[in-house]
């Protein structure tokens, strides 16, 4: 490609309203462009990376024997009415109204139009089991779009379904999907870890997340430094290191002004984890007490979990109503509310609130002097011990690239989605999800792989493989000797993109590692004085001078044998 004939929108400047490294670096290579919040344009350099994701993403669901399909983006309403999830899912989703005054909505993913695919064309358990996926467009209405392409309104995705007789066959298929994620994901030159996770609104049995680590990412995993035990913190799980506890008694004491556990612990000159941290949420059922020790943060997630539905903080005036006192003073001892406590408060004797403006009780011991429901509300942390092991847990910052799930006969039932066996009986197929972010990949890879110059591409997802780069586009021998070098390379089938534009020199080595090609021939004067050109390896620097008759041999070897 002649850089003269293409759309590369290079720029110099980081935009301003830019935050993660990836969102810089591709727009200021020119890969993307905004067009509204959540909303963007891939532009030729980028279409290119995201055809090479495309590719093997489908070589390798190919491999495992999927057949792909396209499913529409517009959706009647009925169909998610049909399974629930029309109304327990929220603003996420776009809903509109046809002329004939028909409830639609955009696709945000495609359970439901699966099952119904498979409602209407599985006849028997002979038909099964099928693997169906495709890349398609999917559209959520994110409340804060951020970070690029890495969180948008607008996004392709990979999606896949797998449809069984049994859970034996959609364990296999589960299996079959993980090892192809592997795959892919190793192909496309990402650093990622398979974890637990929460199945959230697709609901199931079991789910992984496919995780690239990036400080840009809005998740966050924790993982053991001695064992395999990897999970997304929504459902991670730690052992405590428990504090030594004083043997106090349980007896009030005077604690004026001292509310917070801050205040609490530098009036008692004590430790955090001697502490109880009471936390009143309501519910769709009425007011909850949530506990756990001082030196812990409640995690939101689990909380919902365990309390089986949502719940959110109480407001001032609300505690006030529930319990009497200010939020600083609550403790479990003596309330009339449903208590969930965290297992790390299992053991020891703690001080909590008194339900007594300006005191606190010391001494508290769980499950003696009140008796709560048990539960992990908990936030692992950093130094956490290991729940499988005696490794400490350590939490890192990831961008989620792809998911699978479980999901059993969830939708399958809803949407009478049935087969007959051997026995002519009528059974509910069993389903699996599995989806990747053909763009977070794109964007995880530019995460993972820059430096203080630009991009840095994995040759697999770069979009050409070898930058040419004449020196001085006046001099009639250098443009000579580019022109039969650019048309060999064609020749020989290697990706190239000529930049055969009249710009300092300067310019375009800065143009070259900002977009970040695997590999640099700079034809210049030594071209023309020595017949030798200049070959760069992006990813390490090297730069070596070699006879231009050897330039394609020595490129086609390099490229044979990626560093990355």
């Amino acid at each position: 490609m002649r850089w003269t004939r293409s759309l590369i929108p290079t720029l110099k400047e980081e935009p301003a309203e830019a935050e993660a490294v990836s969102h810089k670096l591709m727009i200021r290579a020119g890969l993307v462009r905004q067009l509204a919040a959540g909303i963007y344009i891939t532009l030729p350099l980028g279409q290119r990376v995201m055809d090479k994701i495309d590719a093997i993403i489908r070589e390798e669901m190919n491999r495992i024997g999927g057949q792909e399909i396209t499913m529409p983006v517009l959706h009647p309403a009925e169909l998610w009415q049909q399974t629930g999830r029309w109304t327990t899912i929220g603003e996420e989703m776009f809903r509109l109204h046809d002329r004939g005054k028909r409830s639609m909505c955009l696709g945000m993913t495609h359970e439901e139009v699966v099952a119904w695919l498979a409602a209407h064309e599985i006849r028997s358990y002979r038909d099964l089991p099928q693997i169906w996926y495709q890349l398609q467009t999917k559209l959520r209405d994110e409340a804060r779009p951020k970070s690029g392409v890495l969180r948008t309104r607008e996004f392709v995705m990979k999606d896949s379904y797998s449809l069984d007789r049994d859970e034996a066959g959609l364990q296999k298929n589960y299996e079959l999907h993980k090892e192809a994620y592997c795959r892919i994901f190793t192909r496309c030159g990402l650093a990622f870890h398979v974890v637990e996770s929460d199945p959230g609104m697709m609901g199931g049995a079991a789910a992984h997340e496919f995780m690239a680590p990036s400080q840009a990412g809005e998740d966050e995993i924790a993982l053991c430094n001695r064992c395999s035990y990897s999970a997304n913190v929504e459902l991670a799980v730690s052992r405590s290191r428990y504090p030594v506890f004083p043997h106090w008694d349980l007896e009030e004491i005077a604690t004026p002004g001292a509310g917070t556990i801050d205040e609490v612990c530098r009036f008692l000159r004590i430790d955090p984890a001697l502490t109880i941290k009471s936390l009143l949420f309501m519910t769709d059922d009425g007011p909850l007490l949530a506990l756990l020790r001082g030196d812990q943060r409640l995690h939101e997630k689990k909380l919902a979990r365990a309390a089986g539905g949502e719940a959110r903080p109480a407001h001032r005036e609300e505690i006030l109503t529930h319990v009497g006192v200010g939020a600083g003073s609550i403790g479990p001892i003596g309330v009339t509310l449903p208590v969930i406590a965290d297992e790390s408060l299992r053991e020891g004797r703690y001080v909590t609130g008194a339900n007594k403006d300006g005191f606190h009780l010391r001494g508290v011991r769980p499950d003696i002097h009140f008796q709560p429901r048990w539960a992990d509300i908990r936030h692992v942390s950093n130094g956490d011990l290991c729940p499988h092991c005696d490794g400490s847990l350590r939490i890192e910052r990831v961008i989620e690239v792809g998911n699978i799930f479980r999901l059993g006969t969830k939708y399958s039932v809803s949407m009478k989605a049935v087969y007959l066996n051997e026995a002519g009986e009528e059974c509910p197929i069993v389903m699996g999800s599995y989806g990747i972010g053909v763009a977070r990949i794109a964007a995880a890879a530019v995460e993972q792989r820059h430096d203080d110059f630009g991009i840095v591409w994995p040759s697999a997802l770069a979009p050409f493989q070898l930058h040419l780069l004449p020196v001085n586009m006046r001099d009639q021998k250098t443009i000579e000797l580019a022109e039969a070098l650019y048309a060999a390379l064609q020749l020989e089938g290697i990706e190239t993109l000529y930049d055969d534009r009249d710009e300092r020199a300067g310019v375009k080595f800065k143009d070259a590692d900002l977009l970040g090609l695997p590999l640099r021939i700079t034809v210049g004067t030594r071209a023309i004085k020595e017949g030798t050109v200049d070959l760069k390896v992006r990813k390490t620097g090297e730069e070596v001078h070699i006879p231009l008759s050897e330039a394609i041999s020595k490129v086609r070897a390099l490229l044979s044998h990626p560093t990355d």
